[in-house]
């Protein structure tokens, strides 16, 4: 078998462990958590929907690619809690490791279009990654406010914490930040988000 088609296969074969790791946040229209592969779905999917929200002008592929790359070093990393300070001091490192491992199965040529892909995403220094990175903090926001704040109440997360959290949102989408302060708001207001004490 061809070599360059046999680590690629191998590489797809590898990733489609991203179905096994679970995210702390229930999906919407049932009772188990989401995994990996659904989250980056639904982003690439928001992505295709929200663009005309962009900040600035992008090129819509490479958004959509980084979005379905930029979780996948999750396989070997793990999902770090977004609210969990400790699990995040070391979280560059060991997604770093795995980047190069799982990226590091394809033809060099590819291996270093995902490296790249995914070190923008983290750099947030395009507007292409600026905007996918609005999706990824928008959308735990929108399941948790349709969840009637299922992983806010589970962890004791309060209306500051969600909105320093996510302000970069602003970075991709100020039209898309706004409307995630109104959904912050509104379940303060139906006391599914627990209020910051000033």
């Amino acid at each position: 078998m061809d070599e360059t088609l046999e680590s690629q296969i191998q590489f797809l074969i590898e990733i489609d462990k991203l179905k096994t790791i679970e995210r702390r946040t229930r999906i919407i229209h049932g009772e188990r958590l989401e995994n990996d592969a659904e989250h980056s779905w639904h982003l690439a999917m928001m992505a295709f929907i929200l663009h005309g929200h962009s900040n600035k002008e992008i090129d819509m592929l490479k958004v959509i690619k980084m979005l379905l790359v930029h979780d996948l070093v999750e396989i070997d990393a793990g999902d770090t809690f977004a609210y969990d300070t400790q699990g995040n001091t070391d979280k560059h490192e060991r997604e770093l490791k795995a980047a190069h491992r799982l990226f590091g199965m394809l033809p060099e040529d590819q291996a270093e279009e995902l490296l790249s892909l995914w070190m923008e995403f983290e750099t947030k220094e395009t507007p292409e990654a600026r905007f996918a990175s609005s999706m990824d903090r928008l959308q735990p926001i929108i399941h948790n406010h349709q969840n009637e704040g299922d992983t806010w109440q589970k962890y004791n997360i309060t209306s500051d914490q969600v909105l320093n959290r996510n302000a970069e949102i602003a970075n991709g989408s100020a039209t898309l930040w706004k409307y995630a302060q109104q959904i912050v708001q509104h379940s303060v207001d139906q006391g599914i988000l627990k209020q910051s004490k000033s």
